[in-house]
């Protein structure tokens, strides 16, 4: 098969392609022929450097949708020629980027029909990140205000998404020129926040979902709009001190840092949703797997609007079918 690797850390010129041995599906295991893979901040942080996952040679990739071609002794739920699609449990069980891969049954789910193999590999691990944090962490309620940063980015455009099919109210930072496309997602209160001061401009929040802020001073920005009992849910693997999150505490807010999970009932929930239109990914840009240097290139701007794509042969096809 081909894949792409790296054999070491750096930009994204070390990522090369290389032909391997397929692999072969271990017990409650599936083998699954690559259709199309999410390429997401992570992948290009552990690019980079060791992060969340080390050791190399490296296959990057956590996002999967595909073909089932083989089932692992003690697999039920799948059959092969089923269309399936999920995460790779994070971070150890990365790999997706190459034309086969394998994965444990229960992270996959069947795809729903009415999406292509692109939309199924856009969605799993940042789909699952806006969920984990907004349904399983933050239980979000009909009618809460939940102000979501970067809100345009690959999990911000899911969340507002996610956040709306509760019934929330949702608040979305992203520069000037996304507010349209914020809108079209529904948010009901876009900012810009080049212009604006959060602080300031928001209040009364009951979560806010923050991709972004790296050290205490921008923290603060999201826990002064919090309301005593609101929930501040980090996705960044940053070090809070503990003082802090003392200071926290004592103002009635709850602060979590969540480590997305590969989870079936979490990918279900998203494929239900997938299902009554409610979730749909927005591409920026696919690439075939061959070019996924250029695919991390153009992530690292810092500048695209939801998600980017590696296609492996025959999701073209698959595409312009459905």
């Amino acid at each position: 098969m081909r894949a792409i690797r790296q054999d070491t850390h750096g930009s994204p010129e070390v990522l090369k392609e290389v032909e391997l041995p397929r692999p072969e599906p271990g017990l409650s295991e599936i083998l699954i022929a690559v259709r199309a893979a999410g390429v997401n901040p992570t992948d290009w942080w552990n690019r980079a450097q060791p992060m969340s996952v080390h050791g190399l040679p490296l296959i990057l990739g956590w996002d999967v949708s595909g073909v089932v071609e083989a089932v692992g002794t003690g697999v039920t739920l799948f059959k092969p020629g089923d269309e399936v699609f999920g995460m790779l449990p994070y971070p150890h069980g990365v790999g997706s980027h190459a034309e086969y891969v394998t994965g444990p049954a229960r992270a996959f789910v069947h795809k729903p029909a009415g999406i292509d193999h692109i939309q199924g590999g856009a969605l799993p691990l940042a789909a699952l990140t806006a969920y984990q944090a907004l349904v399983d962490t933050a239980d979000v309620q009909p009618g809460q205000r939940v102000l979501i940063h970067a809100a345009a980015g690959g999990v911000g455009h899911l969340a507002v998404q996610i956040a709306k099919s509760r019934g929330a109210y949702v608040i979305g930072t992203a520069s000037a020129a996304k507010h349209d496309f914020l809108r079209s997602l529904g948010v009901d209160e876009a900012i810009d926040y080049h212009t604006v001061d959060i602080a300031e401009a928001v209040k009364d929040i009951d979560m806010v979902l923050d991709p972004v802020s790296l050290d205490t001073a921008a923290r603060a920005r999201s826990l002064a709009v919090l309301r005593p009992g609101g929930t501040l849910v980090s996705i960044l693997p940053v070090p809070i001190d503990p003082d802090e999150l003392a200071a926290i505490a004592e103002r009635g807010i709850r602060y979590e840092a969540l480590l997305v999970e590969a989870d079936r009932a979490g990918m279900q929930a998203i494929a239900d949703l997938v299902e009554t239109g409610a979730l749909r990914a927005h591409i920026e840009a696919t690439f075939p797997l061959a070019e996924a240097a250029k695919a991390h290139a153009l992530g690292e701007t810092g500048r695209t609007t939801g998600k980017i794509v590696l296609t492996v042969e025959g999701a073209v096809k698959t595409q312009i079918a459905t």
